[in-house]
C-alpha cells in the first residue's frame, strides 16, 4: 500500500493526536493534514485545521466526511476509534510508542507512509545527536539529582519510560526507574510514602489533560520532609510540553 516502494502516498491525512500532527509537519508533510484533535498546538497553522474530537472521544462521522485516505492514532486507549475506522473501510496507521526508541521507529514509520522517508531520517538523527549532546553535557555532573516524575495524581502515576530516559540523558536519576518496564500505567502506581521515602530532589509534574496543582502537592502530608519540596524544587509542564511522545518534545 503505502511506504517504501510505493509511487502514492496519502494526500489526505487526519491525525488523531497531538503527536502525529507534529511528526506529519516535521517530516514535511503538514499541507495534507485534513483534520486534527482539539489538542493540536504545534505548529499553530495546526490549529486552524477542522477538529475532529479529542484524545479518546471523536466524531466518526466528521471523519469519515473529510475523505481521509489515511489515519494516524498513537495509543491502545485510541483501540476502539481504531476498530470503527477500520471497519468503515478506512485505512489507519497506529504506533504505540513508549521507550525513545519506540518514538524513532515511529517517525521512520509515519514518515515512510507519507512519502518523506529521508525527511524522517534527517529529523530522528538530529534528534539522536541532540541526546548525545545533552548526555555528554550532564555527563561531567559531579552529582546525578534524584527525579520524581508525576504522570497523574489519583492515583499517584510515575512516569512512562521514555520520561525516565530524557531524565537520565539529562543527568538525573529517576527514583522510580525500575517502574518504566511497565506500559501501561496501572504498573506504574506508587504510593505516596514511598515518594517520601525515596525522597526525590526535583520533582516533575505534568498531568496530561488537566493543569498541576503545585501547592496540592506541596500540601500532601509528609511531602514538606522531601528534599524537592524544601528547596522549592518542583515544577510542572503541560502535557503537551512533557508527556506527549511527539519528536519535538524530545
Amino acid at each position: 500500500m503505502y511506504g517504501k516502494g510505493s509511487t502514492e502516498f496519502p494526500e489526505r491525512v487526519v491525525c488523531l493526536t497531538a503527536e502525529t500532527v507534529e511528526i506529519a509537519y516535521l517530516v514535511g508533510a503538514g499541507e495534507r493534514v485534513v483534520g486534527v484533535p482539539g489538542t493540536a498546538r504545534w505548529p499553530p497553522e495546526a490549529r486552524e485545521k477542522p477538529k475532529v474530537g479529542g484524545f479518546t472521544s471523536f466524531r466518526l462521522d466528521m471523519i469519515l466526511a473529510l475523505q481521509p485516505d489515511l489515519v494516524l492514532a498513537f495509543s491502545d486507549l485510541q483501540a476502539d476509534v481504531v476498530r470503527d475506522l477500520v471497519r468503515a473501510g478506512v485505512t489507519v496507521l497506529c504506533t504505540n510508542q513508549r521507550s525513545l526508541d519506540d518514538i524513532f521507529r515511529s517517525i521512520l514509520l509515519i514518515g515512510g507512509t507519507l512519502g518523506r522517508e529521508s525527511e524522517a531520517r534527517a529529523t530522528v538523527q538530529d534528534m539522536r545527536d541532540e541526546l548525545r549532546q545533552i548526555r555528554e553535557f550532564s555527563g561531567v555532573w559531579p552529582s546525578r539529582p534524584r527525579v520524581y516524575f508525576e504522570e497523574w495524581y489519583d492515583p499517584l502515576i510515575a512516569g512512562i519510560r521514555w520520561v525516565s530516559e530524557i531524565i537520565e540523558a539529562a543527568g538525573g536519576r529517576d527514583v522510580f526507574a525500575e517502574l518504566r518496564e511497565h506500559a501501561p500505567a496501572s504498573g506504574r502506581v506508587v504510593e505516596a510514602d514511598e515518594v517520601i521515602r525515596r525522597d526525590p530532589e526535583i520533582i516533575l509534574v505534568s498531568w496530561c489533560g488537566k493543569k498541576a496543582d503545585l501547592d496540592s502537592i506541596r500540601a500532601r502530608p509528609g511531602w514538606e520532609a522531601i528534599a524537592a519540596v524544601r528547596a522549592d524544587r518542583t515544577g510542572s509542564g503541560r502535557c503537551t510540553r512533557s508527556s506527549r511522545s511527539a519528536s519535538r518534545r524530545v
